[in-house]
């Protein structure tokens, strides 16, 4: 009787065991052709999460069948924005391969060809879209959890700090357009929870500040500051903090809830029609921006990480505007 090694060394088992690892191989290169056709032609979202999905997951490792360039897994992410965009007809963000890396980077029209984005993912499983010669994420993206959330101190550095020093506040301002966008689609078309921070347009919401105490003689200065402008402000009637009121009816106030006992500083904005941020104000007026930036280490909007406790989103979430960021 013939033992289980004695009939693989017989030729016709050696070949259909080499046969079956082929095939296998060949069965993986199939159905990564499927996801990429899927990721490629489908129109709808939820098609689309998951393909990207079953992609970063997918391993293309095989002993017997060797493919050829293929995307990295973070490149899935890009295209999984750029699609969604495409579907909600905007075209302002382009995906493009380099010829010699064969990696894949996003552009902004309002920024020229020249300003790269990737995403890069970090030890949390959390991907973070950001510019090539930066390190800080605009947002975060998870979508096991189906979770996006925007980055405070990132957007100001980006955009505020140095954004401004080479653009206009409006090209800025339609940069941020399609990754608003983009945190928009997922939310309407996969009821993804997302976190706007800074650029929530929500009357109700509340910026809060990351120090837990806040001296008065930072709104002194903003006082002193509008001697010579045609803006007021004014005392919030509790004596809970400082209004400055704007043109067009806008109003940004700092203050705290008097009947919360944290006495939780915060910034608020108040508009006719719920459509101005914090963001927009310190991209308009230099006022706010000079304050603010010279009073960053008190003044800074708090900005919390994208993390899950016990494989959880935090049933407080709200899947629009957050009001504790």
């Amino acid at each position: 009787m013939m033992n289980n090694n004695q009939m693989l060394n017989r030729p016709s088992e050696q070949v259909s065991a080499l046969a079956h690892s082929f095939e296998h191989g060949l069965e993986i290169g199939q159905h990564y052709v499927e996801l990429l056709t899927k990721l490629a032609k489908t129109e709808d979202a939820h098609e689309l999460l998951e393909a990207v999905n079953d992609l970063v997951n997918l391993d293309l490792e095989d002993a017997f069948v060797k493919f050829p360039q293929h995307y990295q897994t973070t490149d899935y992410y890009l295209l999984l924005m750029v699609r969604l965009l495409e579907m909600h007809s905007n075209s302002e963000l382009n995906v493009t391969e380099d010829p010699t890396s064969h990696l894949f980077y996003a552009t902004i029209s309002s920024l020229g060809e020249k300003v790269l984005f990737h995403f890069v993912k970090d030890q949390d499983g959390n991907v973070g879209f950001t510019d090539v010669n930066d390190n800080e994420p605009l947002f975060s993206l998870n979508i096991e959890h189906q979770m996006l959330r925007f980055n405070n101190k990132n957007l100001i550095n980006y955009f505020i700090v140095k954004g401004l020093k080479k653009y206009s506040d409006l090209d800025l301002r339609s940069t941020i357009k399609p990754l608003l966008l983009f945190a928009q689609a997922l939310h309407d078309d996969l009821d993804f929870v997302i976190d706007r921070g800074i650029l929530g347009t929500s009357n109700q919401q509340h910026y809060d500040l990351s120090q837990p105490e806040l001296s008065l003689t930072v709104i002194d200065r903003l006082f002193v500051s509008t001697a010579e402008t045609d803006y007021m402000l004014f005392n919030l009637p509790k004596n809970n903090g400082a209004e400055l009121r704007l043109d067009r009816d806008v109003n940004l106030d700092l203050s705290f809830d008097p009947d919360d006992y944290s006495q939780q500083w915060f910034f608020s904005v108040n508009d006719p029609d719920n459509q101005i941020s914090f963001f927009d104000l310190l991209l308009h007026y230099q006022l706010i921006r000079d304050w603010y930036l010279s009073n960053r280490e008190e003044l800074a909007v708090k900005s919390d990480p994208l993390i899950f406790a016990d494989d959880q989103i935090d049933e407080n979430e709200s899947t629009d505007e957050v009001e504790d960021d």
